[in-house]
């Protein structure tokens, strides 16, 4: 698991870009005023999502528009699946023993 994907996303603003172009790609200036932020500062955190890998640009006239890479949020889906997994397995089993405390208590009545 890379983790320069997690430093990348730990920032809100970030992680908001990242799920403004979950929708499609878009262009810096759109980023920008969605976010409510100056194209300088939506430029550089999109150059540390680019950095980590999670977005990519092309040029597009006088624009650059940038759209998701989905490679690096799969590597974080299946390092993520190990721990659901385990979780997993330990639902069912409270849920089993939930299952089983309340098939006593209805026989103790």
């Amino acid at each position: 698991m890379n983790t320069a994907t997690f430093g990348a996303l730990a920032e809100p603003h970030r992680l908001g870009m990242v799920e403004l172009l979950r929708d499609g790609p878009l262009s810096v200036g759109d980023i920008a005023d969605r976010m409510a932020l100056g194209q300088p500062q939506a430029s550089k955190h999109l150059r540390v999502l680019s950095d980590a890998g999670l977005v990519e640009s092309q040029p597009a006239a006088n624009k650059r528009i940038y759209k998701l890479r989905p490679e690096p949020l799969q590597e974080m889906d299946k390092w993520l699946s190990v721990f659901r997994a385990s979780w997993e397995a330990r639902l069912d089993r409270l849920d089993a023993l939930l299952a089983e405390m309340q098939g006593k208590s209805k026989r103790d009545e």
